[in-house]
Order: structure tokens, then sequence, then C-alpha cells
């Protein structure tokens, strides 16, 4: 079991900010607060001086997977998120061919169970023509059905 302390850290946590430690134990924080004693097995972290923030979810993505890979892909953008805070994303539906299907919709999550960095989930592209499909879509799986108002996207 792998246990990191983080100590000292301005911790920044529903809208307010206070000096303290964070244990965390198998990638799971088990306490926050002044922790003095901790066993010889855990790693400690001096973050005096430091903020210490929750991870940021970014609600709009546009990965490009599939279709556009050219420009990016899950793989290289969730690093990216990872390294500037973000720990979670959710696509939109606009890649080639877009998430206007269970199985296109599956696929992504395919794709992105083998190659993300971060924590994900995606959206539901409505159409006119797809109502069969959009109400199989499972609400604890997807984070959203997207409509488009105007056809800025093609058929969405």
């Amino acid at each position: 079991m792998k246990k990191i302390l983080i100590k000292n850290a301005k911790i920044i946590n529903e809208g307010k900010i206070s000096i303290g430690d964070v244990l965390i134990e198998d990638k799971f924080i088990v306490e926050v607060g002044n922790i003095d004693k901790v066993s010889d097995d855990v790693t400690i972290i001096d973050a005096l001086g430091k903020y210490l923030i929750p991870g940021v979810i970014d609600d709009q993505v546009h990965f490009r997977e599939p279709g556009l890979t050219h420009k990016a892909n899950i793989a290289t953008e969730s690093k990216a998120a990872v390294a500037g805070g973000i720990t979670t994303f959710i696509e939109m539906p606009n890649t080639v061919p877009q998430a206007t299907t269970q199985k296109l919709l599956q696929d992504k999550f395919d794709v992105a169970a083998k190659t993300s960095y971060a924590n994900y989930s995606f959206m539901f592209g409505g159409t006119n023509d797809n109502l069969e499909e959009l109400l199989k879509t499972d609400p604890k799986k997807v984070a959203a059905i997207k409509l488009f108002l105007g056809s800025s996207t093609g058929n969405m």
C-alpha cells in the first residue's frame, strides 16, 4: 500500500484556504488536517508555500478522437490536461464520426479506458434522426446529451 503525506499545504476546499496536511493511501485521501504521527513507510512531501486544490473538471473538451487524431487524441490531450490540474474531462460528440449512436459512443469509452490519463465521460450527440439511440443512453454513464440549435456541425 503506497502512502503519501503532503505537509504544510495551502489547502483550498469549499471556498476556504487553510494550512494543513493531506494523507493519501492507495490513491485515496484518508485524512485532512494537522497530521503529526505517521508510519515509517509514508513518503512525505513538504508543500510549504504551495497550494493544494481539488481536481478540476473540464466539461467541454474537443480531443478529436476518432477521426481527427492528426490534431489531437485522448492520450495526448488527457496527459496535457492532468499536467494542468484537470482530473476529469467530458468530451463533446462532434468527432468524425459523430458520437450519435450507442456503438460509436461505446467506441470512445473503449479508447479512453485504454489511453486516458484522467477520469472521463462523453456527451451523446442528439440529431433530428437518432431519438431511438438517444433514449438508450445510460444517464449513469454518459455526462450529457448535446443538442446544437444550429447546424454548425453538420447534422447535429
